[in-house]
């Protein structure tokens, strides 16, 4: 038989395969990327997931969810876990669009690597019963690690599948895993820790300012990886790189209104301000940016607008500590 399996490229999703693989199930490996990816399309914590599919010997694809996803995002209808993180909705989004793989392809059912009880927002009784629901898949999602725990599902009551061979584990630890991965010749897996930004408490609080002054779209999104960022005002935002490559991708994501501070013969951070501009957010911008070169003395902040040619040099002293404090997100 066919399937379709939700793969992340983690543990659990790399077991629940090989065991259906192991069955003799030719398995298709779904992983779905987004804006809140901690890593880079396609890749986990080391190897590309592409190249975890193929050795577990499964034909590999992978989707974007882009702009669909932002709305349940800001307006889960099952709510956010302890962080903005908008688990149920997520998963339903994601089971909707492998069901449409599904029968794009011709598979039967469905896998997942959910352990009952592992996440305490969308791994439990109740939440697995909603998703399935939703999803349209009721009685079409195997969880291989933790089948026995639940009621067959038309896969395990067709014969497709051999119920004995699936497993029961269950709750937060993921000691079974390791031990089934040891048992099943499976190493150099990433850590459990899990890859989305929205269980993240700092990405969250940066999440939750762009929600409360209007500015959430997929390019203020991206920018939220990147820096410190500081809120000067209802109408102005600045975001300070920590680091030549945060400095790189600041000035990559420069648009035409945004300005840009460097500071001038002194090595130090590069900034990015959004929004309405005056004298006032540009000059404390700058002092931002002075706190990271020099604590002592003035520095000469080059500030330009929408052009190379639209420039103009302050010198400021380093805002003040408390100040800082108050400004920044996280």
């Amino acid at each position: 038989m066919k399937a379709v399996a939700l793969f992340s490229g983690g543990l659990d999703s790399t077991l629940a395969i090989k065991v259906m693989v192991d069955q003799g199930t030719e398995v298709v490996a779904l992983n779905f990327t987004s804006p809140f990816c901690r890593c880079q399309r396609g890749e986990g914590c080391s190897v590309p997931i592409s190249s975890r599919a193929k050795d577990l010997g499964v034909t590999f694809k992978s989707m974007y969810l882009g702009e669909e996803y932002l709305e349940i995002v800001k307006n889960p209808k099952h709510g956010y876990g302890r962080n903005c993180n908008p688990c149920i909705d997520c998963r339903i989004l994601k089971l909707k669009k492998a069901r449409i793989l599904m029968e794009t392809i011709g598979a039967s059912f469905l896998i997942t690597g959910e352990v009952l009880g592992q996440r305490p927002m969308s791994q439990h009784r109740e939440a697995l019963r909603i998703i399935e629901k939703e999803s349209g898949l009721e009685g079409l999602i195997l969880r291989p690690l933790s089948a026995k725990l639940f009621e067959p599902t038309l896969p395990e009551k067709k014969g497709w599948v051999n119920r004995e061979a699936l497993l029961d584990i269950s709750g937060r630890t993921r000691k079974p895993q390791i031990q089934l991965a040891d048992q099943l010749g499976i190493k150099d897996y990433p850590c459990p820790a899990g890859g989305c930004l929205l269980a993240d408490p700092g990405f969250s609080k940066r999440l939750r300012d762009i929600f409360q002054h209007d500015e959430f779209n997929l390019d203020n999104v991206e920018l939220l990886k990147i820096g410190r960022h500081f809120r000067i005002n209802p109408d102005y935002k600045l975001i300070v790189g920590r680091n030549e490559a945060e400095n790189n991708r600041l000035s990559q994501f420069r648009r035409k209104p945004d300005l840009y501070f460097e500071p001038k013969d002194l090595p130090g951070p590069s900034g990015l301000g959004r929004g309405k501009t005056g004298f006032q957010v540009r000059q404390i911008s700058s002092q931002i940016i002075s706190r990271y070169v020099s604590e002592n003395q003035k520095v000469n902040i080059v500030v330009s607008g929408g052009s190379e040619k639209n420039q103009e040099v302050l010198s400021v002293e380093a805002i003040e500590k408390d100040r800082l404090r108050e400004l920044i997100i996280n």
